[in-house]
């Protein structure tokens, strides 16, 4: 007896021992969950993180030549569609700093006041430009970076522990599909050049089905509610004894819907 339990405390020993790094592994230096809990802090709205923290500076760095290139639109630019995105963008902006700037002070997150290196030369771009060259400049450059946040933006929104980004995110994630959607519809967007740049940055190839040979597949039938969910349009049934109705055109093709109001 003295013999076996000798082994089977062994095994448990051994056993105990292997299982310890896979249970310790996650609180471990250098691994995602340390690096999450090493940058954030506690707040009374929730944990704040530092993609949090970044976030905040990202909204405020946008406002800071977002604003300015709006404003210069409204004044310059050539058509009333460049003009119009500029008032978008004013009004966007505006509104959004004075929820960055409220949210920042309450977490006590350091925001910059003036556009980075980079959003500097880009303001300059549009400055030193005229007519079309102005229009494509604005809606390409404002189009790209808009694109980039938007993304940014949405992760946060996703992982966020914290009420007031979390609420931040909301509002920024509208403004922003906002002002892409404003660009988009000036017809000066080049989707080719963002393609190509975000293909050229990505780290692995693409995946999903393989392209067409030239013979398309047959379209893939829609997704159906089952039993009583069924809420697809239906024609009324025939009253008993009456033949099919076959020449009854669809709803919306010159004929209201059952039970609509003329």
């Amino acid at each position: 007896m003295n013999g076996t339990a000798l082994i089977v405390g062994a095994m448990v020993v051994t056993v105990a021992s292997l299982a310890y790094p896979v249970w310790s592994y996650a609180d471990r230096s250098g691994t995602g969950q340390a690096n999450l809990s090493a940058s954030t802090v506690s707040t009374q709205w929730g944990p704040l993180s530092a993609t949090d923290r970044d976030l905040l500076v990202k909204v405020r760095l946008a406002g800071l030549w977002e604003l300015p290139a709006g404003q210069q639109a409204l004044e310059r630019a050539p058509t009333q569609a460049i003009k119009d995105c500029g008032d978008h963008l004013v009004v966007g902006h505006t509104d959004l700093d004075v929820r960055v700037r409220d949210v920042a002070a309450k977490l006590g997150v350091q925001l910059p006041n003036q556009p980075n290196e980079q959003q500097q030369g880009w303001l300059q771009e549009l400055s030193a430009a005229t007519g079309e060259e102005y229009e494509r400049k604005f809606a390409n450059l404002l189009r790209n970076a808009h694109g980039k946040v938007f993304s940014q933006i949405a992760l946060v929104r996703h992982t966020t522990r914290n009420a007031l980004v979390r609420q931040l995110a909301s509002d920024a994630n509208q403004t922003v599909l906002d002002h892409i959607t404003m660009l988009e519809a000036t017809g000066r967007v080049d989707f080719d050049a963002m393609a190509n740049e975000a293909a050229n940055g990505a780290s692995s190839s693409p995946t999903g089905p393989p392209p067409p040979d030239g013979n398309l597949p047959p379209a893939a039938p829609p997704v159906q509610p089952s039993g009583d969910q069924n809420l697809t349009s239906s024609p009324s049934p025939a009253a008993p004894g009456a033949p099919p109705n076959t020449d009854r055109p669809a709803v919306g093709e010159g004929e209201p819907a059952p039970g609509a109001t003329q």
